[in-house]
């Protein structure tokens, strides 16, 4: 308990951070479902991936699993990975259907070229069928160390039109930030979207508790090598990274933050758990038990 009771006032902030927050589980491990719902508050999201070579419906049985152990199932939609507006649409329809999905994340996938019609998460959104087909909400990334091979002002540019064509349709959107290894970078994006956004909800992305290696192999694929090279700049070895960027860290430092600003428009924390899905969230547990609050 010595990192939470490092953090002094804002205790209450961050565990509420917590509570209200979300973490990812791998596509192929609905077992895990149960054993995450006993640490966890009824209700709380969990998104499933939608990994590379693999079709959208490989992740339904995950979702239901996640529905019926009582959480909120929420799947990552890869626009690039999709074939065809076929693939797409029975998705959706057996996602809501049978696991009662409501809202999901809309990302664009790490291929470099469409195996299907949907370039970007934008071309997703403007088919209508994600409002078509009952969701409530969609989720939208967030880069606070920027994409590595998309320019800031494309990301900001293609943002503001996700958000424009989601209200359009009647959908609710949210942001879900990358990891990153220097909160004054992730401080620094939120405030931003405060003032760009200030109406749109910000899940701040964080590493959960992994070993070192799981953990650079990682941050080098997410693109958050601007932060990982200023770590070892300062002499850092892999086992010293984790612990400088053990989970509070980044918690303490969006707390204050929260604390320190009227406008701050961060409403919970989302753990990329690099399968490592029950420590994650005993993790969260901890937290969530300093408000005396029930798993």
């Amino acid at each position: 308990m010595e990192a939470i009771a490092e953090q002094g006032s804002t205790l209450p902030i961050a565990a509420e951070l917590v509570s209200g927050g979300s973490l990812e589980m791998g596509t192929h491990r609905p077992q895990d479902a149960r054993d995450i719902a006993a640490l966890l508050p009824a209700g709380t999201p969990v998104y499933v991936n939608h990994l590379p070579r693999h079709k959208l419906l490989d992740t339904l049985p995950t979702l239901v699993a996640v529905r019926k152990a009582g959480l909120e199932p929420v799947p990552h939609i890869a626009a690039r990975r999709i074939k065809d507006r076929a693939e797409l649409q029975t998705f959706l329809a057996r996602a809501v259907g049978e696991a009662g999905v409501r809202k999901a994340l809309i990302l664009g996938g790490d291929e470099p070229a469409a195996i299907g019609p949907y370039a970007d998460g934008a071309a997703l959104i403007r088919e209508g069928l994600l409002a078509a087909s009952g969701l409530r909400e969609i989720g939208l990334p967030g880069y606070p160390e920027g994409h590595p091979r998309i320019p800031r002002a494309v990301l900001e540019n293609s943002f503001a039109e996700k958000i424009s064509l989601a209200a359009a349709q009647g959908l609710g959107s949210y942001v879900v930030t990358q990891f990153s290894f220097a909160p004054a970078r992730i401080v620094e994006y939120c405030a931003s979207l405060a003032r760009s956004a200030p109406s749109v909800p910000v899940y701040v992305g964080m590493a959960g508790p992994t070993n070192p290696v799981a953990l650079l192999r990682y941050a080098q694929r997410c693109g958050v090598s601007a932060s990982l090279r200023a770590l070892r700049t300062q002499g850092m070895d892999a086992v010293r990274l984790v612990t400088h960027t053990e989970p509070s860290d980044q918690l303490s430092a969006i707390a204050h933050y929260c604390a320190a600003h009227a406008d701050c428009n961060v409403v919970g924390v989302h753990l990329f758990t690099f399968g490592g899905v029950t420590s994650s969230a005993t993790w969260m547990n901890r937290y969530i038990a300093s408000l005396g609050k029930p798993a």
